[in-house]
């Protein structure tokens, strides 16, 4: 087999995952010719980046949740909620940032182990359990801000989170070093991430890639993470947003990937009744999943209002929706067992591109609104007919 042969079998096969990294390319390219290069400027790919925190950080549960077949539609006013609750922590009650934030992720966790019993002991459909989830936490939200309203939070430490930077170790030719060490750091992690995966694969006779194939991949690989960091170095760096951010992508795909847990969490997703008599317990993962899922909620909560500094009733309005959005834009599969962390970090992107994009141009809101619902329905066609030709 010649390397174009090679190449056209690989993108065939990967097709549902490989087509987004082009449509996000495609988005940022076009968008970039329409705004005079202003769409790839320092200021706002960072800009977007922190727009898409709270957002992805939903998303990652939300792939999960998707993933065993079920969906959680109170995730947006859980993060708004606990978006109060922290605020309420740190200005009425003077808590510690850390202890703030420790406190809602426990809150959110326990909330969501709440939602997976009625799921999965009771056997309520996930849709009617998180419908009334998200009614119920509206309420408890615009109870939580009844006495104060907009809460505005001074602490400079927690405004950080979402609107702070890595420290510099310099300055060169304008650039932010750390950033640039963080950048080149990332290549050389992923190089010998991807040669250690590979020796492991040709050790159990797992088929690889060829040497030049996988070289050009990384090749290409490395060019967007170094030209993303020189980019993000010509402002104020990686921000503490995109750091949490990668984290959490880090430790799910990781989980997903590379653990029994996620394995099981696939298997469920793939046929709930066969990974039970094969000795997986799908309650158990329920619960597991749905406990993240909120927990990750009151995370996206802490991002959304360290961002803005305050805690006000309108927080976690479409967030749930958002996140369904890009996780289905990324390649979760609506059928379950099918869709990647990563994926649906680029859904997160490719739907943040498109409304920072749009915003630039000056395209009419009501244009905007259906363009993306037009995005979210082809992604989802998509999925179907890739799925159909597999079969």
């Amino acid at each position: 087999m010649n390397f174009f042969q090679e190449a056209g079998m690989l993108l065939k096969k990967n097709i549902r995952e490989y087509g987004m990294y082009i449509a996000l390319a495609v988005i940022m390219l076009v968008f970039t010719i329409n705004t005079d290069g202003l769409f790839m400027s320092s200021r706002n790919l960072s800009d977007l980046i922190n727009m898409t925190g709270y957002v992805a950080v939903l998303a990652v549960g939300m792939t999960l949740v998707i993933v065993i077949r079920h969906i959680d539609l109170s995730v947006g006013f859980v993060a708004g909620f606990l978006g109060a609750v922290v605020a309420l922590f740190l200005t009425k009650f003077g808590l510690p940032v850390w202890l703030a934030i420790v406190a809602v992720l426990v809150i959110g966790a326990i909330i969501g182990l709440i939602n997976a019993f009625f799921v999965a002991n009771l056997g309520i459909p996930s849709f009617v359990v998180s419908l009334a989830g998200m009614l119920i936490f509206k309420g408890f939200l615009l109870m939580s801000l009844v006495e104060t309203g907009t809460i505005i939070i001074s602490d400079e430490n927690f405004k950080a989170i979402g609107n702070g930077y890595i420290p510099s170790l310099g300055n060169w030719n304008g650039l932010h070093v750390s950033t640039l060490i963080v950048g080149a750091l990332s290549i050389i992690l992923l190089i010998w991430s991807d040669f250690s995966k590979r020796k492991v694969n040709i050790t159990y006779g797992f088929e690889v890639l060829s040497v030049p194939m996988q070289v050009l991949k990384l090749v290409f690989i490395s060019g967007i993470i170094g030209y993303i960091s020189y980019i993000l170095a010509g402002y104020q760096g990686i921000s503490w947003t995109a750091v949490i951010m990668l984290i959490v992508v880090i430790i799910y795909h990781f989980i997903s990937t590379r653990t029994p847990l996620g394995r099981h969490i696939y298997a469920v997703g793939g046929n709930p009744e066969a990974a039970e008599l094969s000795g997986i317990s799908v309650k158990k993962v329920t619960y597991i999943v749905f406990g993240s899922m909120s927990m990750l909620a009151a995370l996206s909560g802490v991002l959304f209002t360290a961002r803005l500094a305050s805690a006000s009733p309108q927080a976690g309005t479409m967030f749930e929706l958002d996140a369904i959005a890009a996780a289905y834009v990324g390649g979760v599969s609506a059928a379950g067992g099918v869709g990647k962390i990563t994926g649906t970090i680029i859904g997160a992107f490719v739907m943040a591109s498109l409304t920072s994009g749009m915003n630039l141009m000056g395209i009419d809101i009501s244009y905007q609104y259906i363009i993306r619902g037009a995005v979210l329905v082809l992604a989802v066609v998509f999925d179907v007919i890739t799925r159909n030709k597999g079969k």
